[in-house]
């Protein structure tokens, strides 16, 4: 085994959160397991919240699949990131409804406030921004839902106040955080 990529040592086990441990822990206990490069994946983002290129020279190693595979997998199924997500996961009905009541405006917004298209993450970890077809919510549409909080009947403006009013509860819950850990 490599020592560069020792997954064993103690040090690391001492710095690392649980959920990356157990990520570790799946490594060891299925690296000699057919069929397992899909099961560490998933392991692998539900540890880190993607997949980092340190956990796919992990798997690479221990399953003795080059990288280019492992990367091949991961970008052919849409459940696996190999960027972190922001925060705040704010998903845009695109949906019939939606559509014809300009859910493409939502996503002009989206670009012209936050400076992020589908598919991408805010400079400021805060917001990543997907697409879907729908979100059932038809007579609110247009409609997006943050986290799990939906919100309807959008328009540019209503959207840069929901937008503005997001990143202060963020900016409290960080001075709150600030505030704890000086005491």
């Amino acid at each position: 085994m490599n020592p560069e990529i020792d997954i064993r040592t103690a040090e690391s086990e001492e710095k690392e959160p649980t959920a990356i441990r157990g990520f570790k822990y799946d490594l060891i206990r299925k690296r000699n397991q057919n069929g397992s490069l899909i099961l560490l994946l998933q392991s692998a983002q539900e540890s880190y919240g993607y997949i980092p290129e340190k956990a796919i020279c992990y798997i690479s190693e221990l399953l003795s699949i080059p990288a280019a595979d492992i990367y091949g997998v991961i970008t052919f199924y849409s459940q696996f990131r190999l960027k972190p997500m922001g925060k705040n996961l704010i998903r845009v009905c695109e949906g019939t409804a939606c559509h014809v009541n300009n859910a493409k405006a939502l996503l002009e917004c989206f670009r012209d406030e936050l400076g992020i298209s589908v598919g991408e993450t805010s400079d400021d970890g805060l917001f990543s921004l997907q697409s879907v077809a729908c979100l059932g919510c038809c007579s609110l549409a247009p409609v997006i839902m943050i986290n799990d909080e939906t919100h309807g009947n959008l328009d540019k403006t209503k959207l840069k106040k929901l937008l503005k009013a997001v990143r202060e509860k963020e900016l409290c819950a960080c001075k709150r955080k600030e505030g704890a850990a000086a005491q």
